[in-house]
């Protein structure tokens, strides 16, 4: 099943961008280097829990 996740940058705490992954296949989080728009250079995100 897919569940819904946020990603967040690491050094300013925004959430950027929204995404799904398979939580059978890859329990643990993720960590994907992206472009933060506030902070206009590429950092580290990493998966937050999904706020609606």
């Amino acid at each position: 099943m897919r569940v819904k996740v946020n990603l967040k940058c690491s050094s300013c705490g925004s959430q950027n961008y929204l995404t799904s992954k398979n939580s059978k296949n890859h329990p643990e989080k993720i960590e994907v280097l992206k472009y933060c728009p506030k902070e206009r250079k590429v950092t580290l995100h990493l998966e937050s829990k999904l706020i609606l």
